[in-house]
């Protein structure tokens, strides 16, 4: 089981050449375009306070398996090996890692028209993998790194449009309405559901 730890040990390989910016760090741009998921869940957290009380905590876990995602992501890329959680039960390899992220992806499919990170995170994904010369040629084998930034974003979106439809059905008298922070007013800012008539069930029998 130790050998899975060494670097080097995974069979998968990215196009992004090993160790060419740092010598410590294999694949230093598709370790780091991983940052969206240390950033922002901590950030998502914050803003569905209200949507976490007074609909479904349950949400809270999503947010801390998306930064799970992201830490076993920049390991495989920073060493090439495959990923182990310090339980040691559960090992993450990279093909895992990806088909996670696309089924999160599933419940915005009618959004898609809207969102089109899905499809071009996708289409990064497999360009990566089967034209990497192309890229080499060019000096820019960082489409994995693209990857990382769209299917972040592509995730989070499914998951803030689950929890506004779960709310709509589930919470219907709390009013719940999708707002984009920093400004409400700007659709290119970070979606989240908030709760305009906020209070808890066993507060109707008071």
């Amino acid at each position: 089981m130790w050998s899975h730890l060494e670097r080097g040990s995974s069979p998968v390989d990215w196009c992004e050449s090993n160790y060419s910016i740092s010598p410590v760090i294999a694949e230093f741009v598709n370790t780091f375009s991983n940052v969206l998921f240390f950033l922002f869940p901590p950030v998502l957290m914050h803003l569905f306070q209200e949507y976490s009380k007074f609909c479904n905590p349950a949400i809270n876990i999503l947010w801390v398996l998306l930064m799970v995602v992201g830490i076993s992501s920049a390991y495989f890329h920073a060493t090439l090996s495959l990923v182990v959680i310090s339980t040691g039960f559960l090992v993450m390899h990279p093909a895992a890692n990806a088909f996670a992220l696309m089924t999160l992806i599933v419940p915005s499919i009618g959004f898609l028209f809207k969102e089109l990170h899905t499809f071009l995170a996708l289409f990064c994904w497999v360009i990566d993998r089967l034209f990497c010369d192309a890229w080499l040629s060019i000096d820019f084998p960082y489409m994995h790194g693209v990857w990382h930034i769209l299917i972040f974003i592509a995730s989070y979106t499914a998951l803030v449009l689950w929890a506004y439809i779960n709310a709509v059905e589930e919470r219907p008298e709390q009013k719940p309405q999708l707002r984009y922070w920093p400004r409400n007013d700007f659709e290119l800012g970070v979606p989240y559901v908030s709760i305009k008539k906020p209070y808890n069930k066993q507060d109707l029998n008071i």
